[in-house]
């Protein structure tokens, strides 16, 4: 059976997709994608490069995905599912990378530094 695997990372989370000819079945972690994020805004982040590519109905998508949180995972997955329709399909190349879903986003929590009580909060100067 033919499938197309890819990669997609977001903040820390990093998802391994697999697209495979299909009637359109979503699965996160062996989990149904609606139980999975909770969040109707999430599956529509989730779903963006297929309505974009015009596939939605075309590919099961099983998805192992790990690390940070709900929003950045569902980021990560439609990196993913966008770099495994390329492989796909090379002519959606141009409107997937119109939309910015091949752009890996690299903004990340900064981490704590020594001697304060956050990233960047300072204790409360005290002239006295």
């Amino acid at each position: 059976m033919q499938y197309f695997d890819a990669v997609g990372r977001r903040k820390n989370a990093t998802a391994r997709v697999r697209l495979t000819p299909g009637t359109g079945k979503r699965i996160i972690n062996n989990v149904q994608m609606k139980k999975y994020l909770q969040r109707e805004v999430l599956e529509m982040v989730v779903e963006q490069p297929f309505e974009i590519a015009e596939l939605s109905e075309k590919f099961d998508m099983k998805v192992n995905v790990a690390g940070g949180g709900l929003s950045g995972q569902a980021g990560a997955i439609r990196h993913g599912i966008s770099r495994a329709l390329i492989k796909y399909d090379e002519a959606l190349r141009e409107g997937l990378k119109k939309h910015g879903f091949l752009t890996r986003d690299p903004r990340m929590v900064e981490r704590k530094k020594a001697g304060r009580p956050k990233a960047r909060k300072r204790f409360q100067f005290s002239k006295r």
